[in-house]
């Protein structure tokens, strides 16, 4: 086995392991919430997902950024990978935000600003991907690609600030002090303690996924360089 392929192997194992150990922290170590009960355990992949998602949209811009400076293709296929991973991300939080809601909040949906403005983003990311269908010519669907995904960043401060900056029903989960915010509810210490771990795990999912993407972009590169080659010998 080659030595790439096995640090992606080992990092998918450990990531695994960790996914185990934090589903198990917040059913069997976390206390169940007071107000919210149970339903509350959602809470712990709600808000990492969440966050990763964002995440991922930042590292498109940053490597979209690397792209333009360097023209290397490895940092397009970062920029793209990363999208594909978000929006990934993106799906697994508004679900679980919905689940989450119904109980809390007596809806599935509602037009909260954060819900809104996460909308808006995640819908960006769409038409980055269409974007890049709509355009044959690999250097330019790049350069494209990298001065969208820089400018559709712009959607992730304003999402993350909304809830700080707009009344909103969605509680402010990190310094909850904002008077214009419901909802929110206070951590006890195992409560943080399995919060942490789980946002630990889910960047190590994010990561295990990210560099999964990136190895099937290169070898599709290279299949598609073989084509080349068998068709012009």
């Amino acid at each position: 086995m080659p030595k790439a392929g096995r640090a992606v192997t080992i990092l998918n194992v450990v990531t695994a392991v960790m996914m185990l150990i934090a589903i198990g922290m917040v059913f069997f170590y976390a206390p169940q919430e007071k107000t919210m009960g149970e339903v509350q355990r959602i809470f712990y992949f709600h808000v990492p997902s969440a966050w990763l998602s964002f995440t991922a949209f930042a590292i498109t811009a940053v490597a979209g950024g690397i792209y333009l400076a360097t023209g290397k293709q490895f940092w397009d296929q970062v920029a793209y990978s990363s999208v594909e991973v978000g929006l990934v991300l993106t799906v697994m939080a508004t679900m679980s935000g919905s689940i989450w809601a119904r109980p809390a909040w007596n809806t599935w949906w509602t037009w909260d600003p954060r819900l809104t403005t996460y909308t808006i983003m995640a819908l960006i990311y769409v038409a980055y991907l269409m974007l890049r269908q709509g355009i044959e010519d690999p250097q330019r669907r790049a350069r494209f690609a990298a001065v969208y995904g820089i400018i559709g960043v712009i959607s992730v401060p304003l999402t993350f600030f909304s809830i700080r900056w707009w009344r909103t029903i969605h509680p402010v989960v990190i310094g909850n002090g904002s008077a214009s915010s419901e909802g929110g509810f206070d951590m006890t210490a195992r409560m943080l303690q399995t919060f942490l771990f789980a946002n630990l795990a889910f960047t190590f999912l994010y990561v295990a996924l990210l560099v999964s993407r990136v190895r099937l972009a290169r070898l599709g590169e290279r299949v598609e360089e073989l084509k080349a080659r068998l068709l012009t010998a």
